[in-house]
Parts: structure tokens; C-alpha cells; sequence
């Protein structure tokens, strides 16, 4: 087995390098390396959102909570698909005419403040190194776990890889690898789980309502399958998609307005495709493979099925597909969470953007290596619900109301965002206060928009000059809108 799943392993990374590497030497501007030079047709745009949107929580996490915990599980993949609804409706088309490019952006030019661009880059940062450290921790469970090797070979290979592809040519590079990998993903998880049930007898294979051993909610609520735990996932991973950085730079990789919005329309399509795996691989897993960690099932299954050189091979096939998904997803959150960084610091080009990504690696890594190993779906829900209770109610707002001011929107940062640590470390602490403590999201993102209405209500001098005309320019129609003006603070990139 070991030699199937490192030959699996070296091909995903390799083929993952081969295919950055290879994309055209077009990325000397700033425009191709933060927003793949905005020619990414909607297909290969939707297939790259999906192929980073669909990480280890969604390959290995989601399937493993359904075999433990039963059919309360299966609504998780329904907050992908109302998130990008979501987006769809009331962020798109406004956020592209504004003409910017990352959240920090958005938030000093809509607000006319430097300082507030600073302090939500710091937002940006953790919540995309939260994803990161989920790829890296369920990369090296996945090779100790098949191969006995120590686990930071795993997250290594991840890291080296996406370092590699980022610095290569940015956004493009990592666009053509995602788009690519998303493929290679679907047909290795359904192939395999579609042999799998074959080997299992197909439809004789008995549907659950329950887990077999007692539920404990995890980090943000993650394997609660009570009604609010459910309701409070479904919530956070609906608001939050929207405040998600490397989601939202896909706004800008379109050619136009109404590539951008095809864009989400076909990911939304191809997620409902890549939403047959998690529960396929969760019957399986709650017949076959019992007492494993969550992250694991998935992995195990084919050898407990298929004992011999055969289930050897579709676990090899397994891990490659999975570390496709890690690759994917660490590929667009470095490149995304790298590009806002480096436009905060220094404002400069190709040579910031660079350190910015490595920078950005680096510190990844440090905390991979400093933390103890945790489940991929906690670690993204984690993040999806500081999203939702900091940067979903500055986009909302921001694009909806024109009476927001810069202090309004910090304070929603302060209370929203720490209100949800606060409840996340009180819950790992021995903080039990039911509800409260173990689902932050419909308590923190209530207070962070309750907080941004009632301060910009009081501090109406902070009102931006000029915030009717920001408004028109983002709600105008395109056609009546002129020619698009992006005011990003890449020197050398400030038009269309």
C-alpha cells in the first residue's frame, strides 16, 4: 500500500507543478498575477473556484462526520450551495464595478480609510491561514496514517508544491492547476466510491439515521447533529463563503460582470455533481469502517472492502485525490491571502506579491508545526464563521447601506470577530454554555451587524465623501455603468 499512495502522492504534486510551471510567461503584470489577468473563461473559473472550495473537509471531513454521526450530517454541503447563492444575489455585480480587487480594498475604498485596510488584512490573514493549516494537518494524517511516515512529509510536499505554482505565475498558474486537479478529484472520489459500493453490493447497502457512538460538537459546532448545530453550520457556511478571500478574487478573473457572475452559476453546478461523494463514501463508511478518526474513513475503506493488490491501488487513487484537494485549496488561499498582504504593506508589484506569498507560506507552516494535529471540518468551519461575523456584514453593508462609516465597520470586526473566538477557545476550554458556546455564528454575526448599524448611526461625520456616487457606481447597470475602472492599489494596474 505504501508504494501506491506515494506513487499517488508524487504524480498529484508533480503533474500539480508541471501544470503552473507550464502556463504561459504572460505574468510580469500585477493583473496576471493577482486576478489571472481577468481571461478566465466561467467554466474553467467555475472549475477552479470548486476544485479549492471542495478542500479536506469536503473530501475526507464531511464524508467521515455522515459515517459517524448519520443523515443530520448530509445538510453540510447544502451551506456550499446556498453560500454562492448568496454571492450571487448580493455581492457579485456590485463588488466587480467597484473596481476592486481584495476585501481590504473594498473596505478602504468604499470607507475612505487606510487604517481600517490595515485591520481587516489582519482578518484576511488568520482566516486564510485557518484553511491552510486544515490542508497541511489533514495532508500529514493521511501519511502517517497510509504510510507510517512522519506527518510533515505530508504538509511539506503540500507546501513546496503551492509555493512553487503561486511564485510561478500567480492567480493563473494556480487557476490552471485547480481547474485541472478538479477533474482529476471527481472522477478519482466517484470512480472509486462507485467501486466500492459495487464491492458492497449497491443498493443492499442499509441507509442509517444515527451514529454508533456518542456526538460531541466540535470546533464551531462541527459534528453536532442537533437542530441549531446543523442551522448554525448552514449559517456560517452561507455567510461566510461570501467574506472568504480567495472566493472573492474569483470576482475579478472574469473577463466581464457576466462572466463573473456565469462563473458562480457553474460552480454552483459542479459542486451539486461533487456533492454525491461525501454521502456515497458515508454509508460505506458507517458499514465498513468503524472507530476510525473522521478524516480517516474515507481513506480506509477501500482496503477494508478489498483486502490484496486491488484496494492497495484505490487507496493510492485516494490520496492522490485527496492531496489534489489539499493542493487546490492551499494554491488559492496563498494566492489570495498573499496578494491582499503585500498590496497592504507596501503597495508595490510582482516582487511584494512574491514575498507576501512565501510570508504568508511561512507562517502557515510555523503554525502547522506548533499546533497538534485537529479534523479538517472544524479548522474550515472555524474560519467560515469568522468570515461570516466580520467580513459578510462590511460586504452587505458596505454594498447595500450607504450609511456606513469606518468606525461602525471596525467595531463589527472587534465584537463579531471576537465575540467567535471567545466562544470557540471558551468551548475548548470546559466553557460548556449549550448552544452558545459550541455554534458562535447566529449569536456573533446578529451582533456584528447590530454593532456596525448602531455606530455608523452615531458617527454619521465619518460618513466617506463622495459615498452617493459609490453607491451609483456599483448599482448602475454595466452597460450604463462606462468602461470599468479598477482601483486596486497595484501600481501599474489601475485600469481595465
Amino acid at each position: 500500500m505504501t508504494v501506491a499512495v506515494l506513487t499517488g502522492i508524487a504524480f498529484v504534486l508533480v503533474l500539480g507543478v508541471m501544470v503552473g510551471a507550464a502556463r504561459p510567461r504572460r505574468a510580469s503584470g500585477v493583473s496576471s498575477l493577482y486576478v489571472a489577468a481577468r481571461a478566465v473563461p466561467p467554466w474553467w473559473n467555475g472549475a477552479a473556484i470548486t476544485s479549492e472550495y471542495t478542500s479536506a473537509a469536503a473530501c475526507l471531513g464531511t464524508a467521515g462526520l455522515i459515517a459517524t454521526h448519520g443523515s443530520p450530517m448530509l445538510w453540510y454541503p447544502v451551506g456550499a450551495a446556498a453560500g454562492f447563492v448568496v454571492i450571487l444575489a448580493l455581492v457579485v455585480a456590485p463588488l466587480r464595478r467597484s473596481g476592486t480587487y481584495t476585501l481590504p480594498d473594498f473596505a478602504e475604498w468604499r470607507l475612505r480609510s487606510a487604517l481600517l485596510r490595515r485591520f481587516t488584512t489582519c482578518f484576511v490573514l488568520v482566516i486564510g491561514m485557518t484553511f491552510i493549516v486544515a490542508q497541511f494537518h489533514a495532508a500529514g494524517a493521511v501519511v502517517k496514517l497510509l504510510t507510517g511516515l512522519p506527518p510533515w512529509l505530508g504538509w511539506a510536499g503540500v507546501a513546496v508544491a503551492a509555493l512553487v505554482v503561486a511564485l510561478a505565475g500567480g492567480l493563473g498558474s494556480v487557476t490552471s492547476v485547480q481547474a485541472s486537479q478538479f477533474w482529476l478529484k471527481l472522477v478519482v472520489f466517484v470512480g472509486v466510491g462507485v467501486a466500492c459500493w459495487w464491492m458492497a453490493g449497491g443498493w443492499h447497502v442499509a441507509w442509517f439515521e444515527g451514529g454508533y457512538r456518542a456526538v460531541a460538537a466540535g470546533l464551531a459546532g462541527a459534528g453536532d447533529p442537533s437542530l441549531p448545530g446543523v442551522l448554525a453550520v448552514l449559517l456560517s457556511c452561507a455567510l461566510g463563503t461570501m467574506g472568504l478571500p480567495h472566493v472573492i478574487v474569483r470576482v475579478y478573473s472574469s473577463r466581464d460582470g457576466r462572466g463573473a457572475r456565469r462563473s458562480i452559476v457553474a460552480t454552483q453546478v459542479m459542486l451539486a455533481g461533487f456533492c454525491v461523494v461525501p454521502p456515497l463514501y458515508g454509508v460505506l463508511g458507517h458499514a465498513h469502517v468503524r472507530g476510525a478518526a473522521t478524516d480517516e474513513i474515507v481513506l480506509l475503506l477501500p482496503a477494508r472492502m478489498l483486502p490484496g493488490t486491488a484496494g492497495d491501488l484505490l487507496t493510492g487513487l485516494l490520496a492522490a485525490g485527496a492531496f489534489a484537494a489539499f493542493l487546490a485549496t492551499t494554491g488559492g488561499v496563498l494566492v489570495a491571502v498573499g496578494g491582499a498582504l503585500s498590496a497592504c504593506v507596501t503597495r508595490a508589484g510582482a516582487r511584494s506579491f512574491r514575498v507576501a506569498v512565501t510570508v504568508v507560506l511561512l507562517c502557515s507552516v510555523a503554525v502547522a508545526a506548533l499546533t497538534a494535529p485537529a479534523a479538517s471540518v472544524p479548522l474550515v468551519l472555524l474560519g467560515f464563521s469568522l468570515s461570516a461575523a466580520t467580513f459578510c456584514p462590511l460586504l452587505v453593508l458596505g454594498i447595500w447601506w450607504r450609511r456606513l462609516t469606518d468606525v461602525g465597520a471596525a467595531a463589527g470586526f472587534v465584537l463579531g470577530g471576537g465575540m467567535t473566538v471567545a466562544l470557540v477557545i471558551g468551548e475548548r476550554a470546559g466553557v460548556k454554555m449549550g448552544v452558545l458556546t459550541s455554534c458562535p455564528a447566529p449569536v456573533a454575526v446578529p451582533v456584528a451587524f447590530a454593532t456596525m448599524v448602531v455606530i455608523s448611526l452615531v458617527t454619521p461625520g465619518r460618513m466617506p465623501r463622495g459615498v452617493v456616487r459609490m453607491m451609483a457606481r456599483m448599482h448602475v447597470p454595466e452597460p450604463f455603468a462606462g468602461p470599468p475602472t479598477y482601483r486596486s492599489s497595484f501600481r501599474g494596474d489601475r485600469s481595465s
